[in-house]
């Protein structure tokens, strides 16, 4: 699937890996990467890793989709709606792979709407059509 006009391009560079600095050409991004202690690094508060980068901007990205679904078919979004993103990562036969579960918190909506709204979402989602046939995403409706 290729994009018919590219509209924003992100520029990120990382040095070090998974033990080094991510930031970004705006300069509104710069932080220090850690290792999990889970995967034999020193962890920390004080660093993140790409699985909670993902996280972030998987949520982020749904929370846009839904909010574009909401608008194109009139559904009024709670004010309070969020995202917890959660990304497991393991080992498989080849390496490793990631899998995303994002608990969605739509307080108030209706079971059937927020059912509708979040596979919508889910279609148009950046995010989603990037991982789509290429990794598990598990979408939860938590109220």
């Amino acid at each position: 699937m290729s994009i018919e006009k590219v509209v924003y391009t992100a520029k990120a560079t990382v040095t070090g890996g998974r033990d080094g600095k991510a930031t970004t050409e705006t300069g509104s991004l710069d932080l220090k990467l850690g290792t999990p202690k889970e995967m034999g690094g020193a962890g920390g508060n004080d660093v993140t890793n790409p699985e909670e980068l993902f996280a972030a901007g998987y949520s982020a990205c749904f929370i846009g989709a839904m909010k574009f679904v909401a608008g194109r078919d009139k559904i009024t979004l709670p004010k309070d709606l969020s995202i917890a993103g959660e990304v497991g990562i393991g080992p498989i036969p080849t390496g490793f792979a990631i899998q995303v579960t994002l608990n969605i918190h739509l307080p108030g909506l209706a079971q059937e709407e927020a059912e509708k709204l979040v596979q919508a979402a889910h279609i148009v989602c950046p995010y989603s059509n990037a991982t789509r046939g290429n990794i598990d995403v598990t979408l939860k409706i938590v109220q």
